[in-house]
């Protein structure tokens, strides 16, 4: 892990694009603005991790669901 010492209103790059700026300082809370391509997602770690267990959650086959294609379906006429 890289660890910077960083003023107020000082950045740091993130490759070509990305850029992480010192907005403010108050006590034990800093906050940054990130400048990132749309392309390139930019999450809270907490939200990043919800994200991750839904997706797994969603690509996991449930029992029910293979249950469900095992009935026959009732066409309409």
């Amino acid at each position: 892990m890289l660890v910077l010492s960083r003023h107020r209103d000082e950045s740091i790059m993130i490759g070509d694009d990305v850029v992480v700026t010192i907005v403010d300082i108050r006590g034990d809370k800093v906050r940054l603005g990130i400048q990132a391509p749309q392309d390139i997602p930019v999450h809270r770690r907490e939200v990043y991790d919800a994200i991750q267990r839904e997706n797994r959650r969603a690509s996991q086959l449930q029992q029910e669901d293979v249950a469900s294609l095992a009935k026959p379906h009732k066409q309409m006429d």
